[in-house]
């Protein structure tokens, strides 16, 4: 990828987390990156092009920045998802938002579900492994369990701003997996 391209994807990411889809024009990204106008457009010809590019660039950071859950007890993957679910409503919380945001346009918008699909396939590929590691009866079902508590969870962080411990809810989902 190219560096401008790169800019003008990560200016992309922060208008749709800070101000919302609606932000997200080819001009206002150009401006958030400083870029001259037009530049945006050469790379992205259009806005469901641009939104593309959106999704693609945020799944590809988010797997790169998130990496592989690699517990060696139940404890340890506890601590992981609890760390997973401060990164991204903390030190990650636009990029998350604009995730957010992204996937309720997806229910109505195939090419953009796709593109979020695979980024969740491949967490939950992560979690499938985590699970079979650590002796689940059935690691697929653990793995759906633990990811749909996760994204509950950080849905009501970014969106309510709720400060709710994550460890209970994922010791009870992990326990109960692994018993």
């Amino acid at each position: 990828m190219t560096p401008t391209r790169t800019t003008a994807l990560d200016a992309a990411i922060d208008l749709v987390g800070t101000e919302g889809l609606r932000s997200l024009t080819h001009a206002r990204v150009d401006e958030r990156a400083g870029l001259p106008k037009g530049t945006t457009s050469n790379y992205f010809r259009t806005r469901a092009a641009l939104l593309s590019g959106t999704v693609d660039a945020i799944v590809e950071r988010e797997m790169a920045e998130v990496g592989v859950l690699a517990p060696t007890s139940a404890d340890d993957l506890v601590d992981a998802l609890c760390g997973l679910i401060d990164y991204t409503t903390v030190a990650n919380r636009t990029v998350t938002a604009a995730r957010l945001v992204l996937f309720l346009e997806a229910s109505h918008d195939p090419t953009l579900r796709e593109a979020l699909a695979r980024g969740r396939a491949a967490m939950e590929a992560s979690a499938v492994s985590a699970f079979h590691r650590l002796g689940a009866r059935d690691p697929q079902t653990a793995a759906t369990a633990v990811m749909a508590c996760a994204e509950g969870l950080i849905l009501h962080r970014i969106a309510r701003h709720d400060t709710t411990d994550p460890r209970p809810t994922f010791e009870l989902v992990v326990r109960a997996a692994l018993s």
